[in-house]
């Protein structure tokens, strides 16, 4: 079905209030007409409700018969776009809900997604395959909604990476087309977002102007009974917009298996589940150094995983923000707090002599790699004096900085090494030294300090002095027990399928 032509027009009336508390007074809103934009995302009403009941009873086998098309009546036309949006509601500060009844707004109640009532995983089971069930039975609609689904994820880097996950899952049954993904950024980091475009100068004055203003916005709240920000109105439908139309790019998904000795206490992030079997690649001789019994965890990632200050850091704030919620309200105090973990953990002033938990990480790690086109482990030396290892899978990291930078051709020669992107089948491995080097790095004043570029990792943990490490993947930390008698492994694998993304540009 071929596009509908596109309708910009002014905004209504209270659409247009200026933002005078923020000094905003002379802005004028330009949106896209709503009616058009539910038209053209809203799947119609039946195919809602069979998915939505599915979902309810966790069964697809018997989609009660009011809910499908009468026999010999015509289905509808398909939307151009037909959208589903899975939102985190502890992301974003306290806008969450309000932000959740926006969406349902602008598409419809069905068609949105609360995380902490309807998990990824259940859509895919129990809402996917409705539609799919309907889709079989000869609905065309139904087909046609199958075949241009997209998705949107309301929420942080985890949560993206979560929904990416239920969704790859899809690849395994050979249950096609995968539905793309874009994102409506409400996390700290916001790096899968930053890379394809969805935090732009334009989004991302619209959708964090709320921030800069939040002392205005409280005040108001207490006076009008809380309000959803008017900038955030605004940016959710033209992001919606913008969704509805975006080009699909290519993503690498990256397996990471966990191999520890069995009876280690460990509680790792959802993204994390126990595995069947220690699938450690036979290739690489663990010898003496493995446990005779082990247990494992496996998952996928999509931006980076790190070991070191850095997760400690952000480990201290995911507690913090477990225990405290009430101090963790948007990106602009998250940053804050995690600057003062930053500063009390060590990450800044390190007591070498007198802590031996802050000494580099090569007192504990091991790196091996395999190269593209090679099927040869090779062991890379851990440099001197390093607090934290990252491997990046995106271009951007910690909030939109380039760490890996953009290296010149003679230097990328010189190490082996090609232009990085997050499409090639390869992460890159980096280091940093200590709070300052991190700081230089993020503003870009100077690169990480780079190790290799592979196509399969291998992080080896030793413990010894430390008795704990610090992990985190995709902004998701945990804390890994160390033994000193066996090591404890860190696979990393690319996953045979891309994931796909909308491009907001």
């Amino acid at each position: 079905m071929d596009a509908p032509t596109e309708k910009f027009v002014a905004l209504e009336a209270d659409e247009t209030t200026s933002m005078r508390g923020c000094g905003l007074a002379n802005l004028t809103w330009v949106g896209v007409d709503k009616e058009e934009l539910r038209q053209r995302l809203m799947m119609p009403e039946y195919i809602r409700l069979a998915m939505r009941d599915c979902i309810k009873r966790k069964d697809t086998t018997a989609i009660p018969d009011h809910l499908l098309l009468p026999g010999g009546a015509v289905a509808d036309m398909a939307p151009h776009a037909p959208m589903v949006v899975f939102i985190n509601p502890k992301s974003g500060g306290r806008h969450g809900p309000v932000l959740k009844e926006r969406l349902q707004q602008l598409m419809s109640e069905e068609q949105v997604f609360d995380l902490t009532e309807v998990k990824p995983n259940e859509f895919v089971r129990y809402g996917l395959a409705c539609l799919e069930k309907v889709a079989g039975e000869g609905d065309e609609c139904a087909k046609e909604c199958r075949a241009r689904l997209r998705v949107m994820v309301a929420g942080g880097d985890g949560t993206v990476g979560w929904v990416l996950g239920c969704l790859g899952e899809l690849n395994k049954d050979g249950t096609l087309p995968i539905p793309p993904v874009g994102v409506i950024p409400l996390g700290t980091g916001n790096d899968p977002s930053r890379s394809f475009g969805w935090v732009r100068v334009e989004s991302f004055f619209s959708l964090y102007v709320v921030f800069l203003c939040i002392s205005f916005e409280d005040s108001l709240s207490s006076l009008q009974g809380g309000s959803f920000p008017f900038a955030w109105r605004i940016a959710v439908k033209r992001t919606l917009h913008r969704a509805s139309m975006g080009p699909v790019a290519r993503l690498d998904s990256w397996k990471i298996l966990v191999s520890m000795p069995a009876g280690e206490v460990v509680n790792p992030p959802y993204s994390l589940k126990p595995a069947a079997e220690n699938e450690l690649d036979q290739g690489l001789d663990v010898g003496v150094d493995a446990p005779l019994v082990a247990k494992s965890y496996e998952g996928v990632f999509y931006n980076y995983l790190s070991i070191g200050m850095d997760a400690q850091v952000a480990y201290g704030f995911h507690h913090l923000r477990n225990t405290k919620p009430y101090l963790a309200q948007g990106p602009i105090s998250n940053k804050l707090i995690y600057s003062g973990f930053s500063c009390t953990q060590g990450w800044f002033c390190t007591p070498f002599a007198s802590d031996p938990g802050l000494r580099g990480l090569r007192n504990i790690l091991k790196i091996h790699i395999k190269k593209v086109y090679c099927s040869e482990w090779e062991e890379i030396a851990v440099p001197k004096n390093v607090r934290s290892v990252v491997a990046l899978n995106l271009e951007s990291y910690g909030s939109g900085s380039h760490p890996w930078g953009n290296l010149k051709p003679d230097y990328l020669e010189k190490r082996g090494f090609v232009e990085a992107h997050c499409d090639d089948g390869l992460i890159e491995i980096f280091a940093f030294k200590h709070g300052w080097h991190a700081s230089f790095v993020m503003t870009e004043l100077i690169s990480a300090k780079h190790i290799a570029q592979a196509a399969a990792v291998r992080f080896e943990l030793r413990g010894g002095d430390w008795k704990d490490a610090f992990l985190q993947m995709d902004g998701e930390p945990w804390k890994q027990p160390m033994s000193t008698d066996y090591s404890t492994f860190v696979e990393i694998k690319k996953v045979p399928f891309q994931s796909l993304m909308i491009n907001g540009v």
